[in-house]
């Protein structure tokens, strides 16, 4: 992540009009907007990328889940962060070296602290959810022990039927260009077997995209560490596909999600969506001013907050009508 940021905020500070532009009807995620995009399902308000944390997103009126994926060693893509499963659960190791069976097996909750996300070695009364992945205390109503394990990509895929996917390709560390590609390989397989066309796939390694691209054209895509710098810098086009630029709302303490940056993009036929991931401060006056910015969807790691933000000022949501602050 440091040198993504690194990187970027020097194409900021140089960012320069394209020559041309594109149809913003040739994008239909441009007309996707103001969206709710829950971030790992909403890691500050439940366990990051879990069914319980997506379903609970979705329920309260999320318009889009946010998830990563890893592979197993048995070749099965699931649904996390991080290449190690030490930070959010009560195990150890890599994704990599485990099979499905053992890290589905894990308590995905074991860590998550309500408003912190995953901080481990607090006493044992800071985690309300622990243990009901391993049966030692009982579900919320309405969920099941198994919605707190880290999932299958395909068992997400198949319970949100109805509801847009960002999908980002990891891999087991960022010199590890191998595992971005072998998992590359992994989602164009499953994504060109269901045949959806709300789903995006990024990832920061534009090698990545450029194989899953090659293996899965149909999918939409938002670029790399490589293509967004590029497009910042000197207004070259992402990788063909392109259909969202997905960007920090700062870098290094610089403002990247502007008005002005955002009204580019859109020139160009992109819709933007932006993420935080401790780039700034989330809250309700940071997602007021990317909704005033004209931002189309809004990484959240509090999706109820920015929920009850939506709602209070009647933004205009897809396929809902509202108040959009952006049209002329």
């Amino acid at each position: 992540m440091a040198a993504v940021v690194a990187s970027l905020a020097v194409a900021v500070a140089g960012l320069v009009p394209t020559a041309s532009a594109s149809s913003a009807s040739d994008n239909p995620w441009l007309a996707r907007r103001v969206m709710n995009m829950a971030h790992a399902g909403g890691e500050s308000e439940a366990p990051a990328d879990t069914l319980y944390a997506f379903e609970r997103a979705v329920r309260l009126g999320a318009d889009m889940v946010e998830l990563d994926v890893q592979s197993t060693s048995d070749d099965r893509l699931v649904v996390m962060h991080n290449s190690s499963v030490d930070q959010t659960t009560n195990g150890t190791g890599l994704v990599r070296d485990m099979t499905f069976r053992q890290v589905h097996a894990l308590d995905a909750a074991y860590n998550f602290v309500p408003g912190r996300s995953a901080v481990p070695g607090l006493p044992p009364s800071s985690y309300p959810l622990r243990g009901v992945r391993t049966h030692q205390q009982q579900p919320p109503s309405g969920y099941r022990a198994s919605d707190f394990a880290i999932p299958s990509l395909n068992k997400v895929l198949a319970t949100f039927r109805h509801v847009p996917v960002n999908i980002e390709i990891k891999g087991t560390s960022d010199a590890d260009t191998a595992s971005f590609l072998h998992n590359a390989e992994l989602l164009a397989t499953i994504l060109n077997r269901i045949h959806r066309s709300d789903i995006i796939v990024t990832s920061f390694n534009d090698e990545a995209i450029a194989k899953f691209h090659e293996l899965a054209p149909a999918i939409g895509l938002a670029p790399g560490q490589q293509g967004l710098t590029n497009y910042f810098l000197s207004g070259t086009r992402p990788i063909d596909g392109t259909v969202a630029l997905q960007i920090p709302v700062n870098l290094n303490g610089m403002p990247v999600a502007t008005k002005e940056f955002i009204a580019k993009a859109h020139a160009d036929g992109y819709a933007v969506h932006v993420w935080f991931s401790g780039t700034a401060p989330e809250n309700e006056d940071a997602y007021n001013t990317l909704i005033n910015a004209c931002a189309d969807g809004i990484m959240a790691a509090w999706p109820q907050v920015l929920e009850n933000l939506l709602d209070q000022r009647g933004i205009v949501r897809p396929g809902r009508p509202g108040t959009d602050p952006c049209q002329n």
